[in-house]
């Protein structure tokens, strides 16, 4: 079959794809940035689109040969560049409507479990986003995955192993909800069974292991898997993950995506929940457990590394951004005493002043720039360009100053190799 694929370089889509592409499919992949997905996957026809944002026009000229359609974008929270309406709802409802015009039958939507009684943004758009396209002619299957264990790591799956990773305790906020799990790998054995000739069509179907686990077990379970010694679960109080996900909603808003938000909060509260059975009733076969699962993936040290490294990124990049812009501050707030320092040093006196500030300046906009997502690659790569201006300056004009007992010159050096180190781990994914 030719199938399109939307969301294809995502935690469940790539999984999705590569499921499709071993069966022998012709997979299109669709994304909002697909350069890296095609240097990695060239055996996919990418096509760069915005499901929230293309209309039913956009889409016909990319069915023509399409004969099944598998949507697996998805959103979290309302943010600079996701409307949970435009990707849940309108987006899909235009890609489906563009399918009935082209004669593209069968439609698989990835869903989630929860959304038929949930009362978030996020529930509530997913919702009637599914009522949607099962209001069409199409032959649709809505599959709707429990909490989602994966080799990759994204959002809520990287978080929950960053907690699971931290020394001596797991910390967790409702840590006795039940929250069923589902393999990212069965997930994508669902997709295939549903688009096959004989599948039921026009099913909502739940996607999750039969046992109930709870967020502590899932936590225990991936803190082994992890090879971590064991810990025990802090619950922590509601209110400790309520000023968390305040910020978080806060820092959503300048381009950064944590998936510690309010909506995030909501789901763990709720607990994560199927029907169970479905899916072998369904489909004709019974999803793993959570320790099949993980046993089927196992962990090596690079695993153990992002668990770690993932809760220190917002950590290193608060810390640059502080230091830069607290480094600017005082520049500007002691500005005589900067300009005697440089005409101490033979620095030409008409330009020391405007040197100071502009350093200070300079200091505090690169501060400022690490703190918004869009601009935090060019902040860093400033920060590193400037601190090595600074040390060959000073190296000029100041020699004296890398044999000065406080070390000012030397302590600039980790600066600039924590901006390599936040460099290498600013993609998301």
């Amino acid at each position: 079959m030719r199938i399109l694929v939307t969301g294809a370089y995502g935690l469940i889509g790539g999984r999705v794809t590569a499921r499709l592409l071993a069966e022998g499919h012709e997979v299109t992949g669709v994304g909002r940035h697909v350069a890296a997905a095609a240097r990695s996957l060239p055996q996919v026809r990418w096509i760069e689109a915005d499901l929230a944002r293309w209309r039913e026009g956009d889409w016909a000229p990319h069915l023509a040969d399409i004969d099944a359609v598998v949507n697996c974008a998805g959103a979290l929270q309302d943010g600079p560049t996701d409307n949970l309406v435009a990707v849940h709802l309108t987006g899909p409802l235009s890609l489906g409507r563009a399918c009935v015009t082209a004669g593209v039958r069968r439609f698989v939507q990835i869903s989630a479990a929860g959304v038929a009684h949930g009362q978030d943004a996020f529930s509530r758009t997913k919702r009637e986003g599914d009522e949607a396209l099962a209001g069409l002619d199409l032959d649709w299957t809505i599959l709707r995955p429990a909490l989602v264990l994966a080799p990759v790591a994204y959002g809520g799956s990287a978080l929950l192993r960053a907690l699971a990773a931290v020394p001596f305790v797991i910390p967790a906020v409702h840590a006795r909800a039940v929250t069923q799990v589902v393999a990212v790998d069965d997930i994508a054995l669902a997709v295939a069974r549903a688009l096959a000739p004989d599948a039921p069509m026009r099913r909502i179907i739940d996607l999750g292991a039969s046992a109930e686990t709870t967020l502590a077990e899932v936590l225990i379970g991936l803190r082994a898997w992890l090879g971590l010694p064991p810990a025990p679960v802090l619950d922590l109080p509601p209110l400790v993950a309520r000023i968390a996900a305040t910020g978080a909603d806060a820092l959503a808003w300048l381009g950064w995506r944590s998936p510690l938000r309010s909506a995030t909060l909501g789901q763990l509260a709720r607990g994560v929940r199927i029907r169970p059975g479905e899916a072998e009733r369904a489909l004709g076969f019974a999803p793993k457990d959570l320790s099949q699962a993980l046993a089927a993936m196992p962990a090596g040290v690079q695993e153990r590394w992002f668990a770690r490294l993932y809760a220190l990124k917002p950590v290193i990049l608060a810390g640059l951004a502080g230091f830069w812009i607290v480094s600017g501050a005082v520049g500007l707030a002691e500005i005589p005493a900067a300009t005697a320092v440089l005409a101490a040093s033979h620095f030409p006196p008409a330009a020391a002043t405007p040197a100071v500030i502009g350093g200070a300046l300079a200091d505090i906009a690169l501060g400022l720039l690490a703190c918004v997502r869009s601009t935090a690659a060019f902040a860093l790569w400033g920060m590193i360009l400037v601190t090595g201006g600074y040390m060959v300056g000073a190296t000029l004009w100041r020699p004296d100053l890398w044999a000065d007992p406080m070390g000012p010159l030397v302590k600039t050096l980790p600066a600039a190799l924590l901006a390599l180190v936040a460099l290498a781990l600013l993609e998301d994914r």
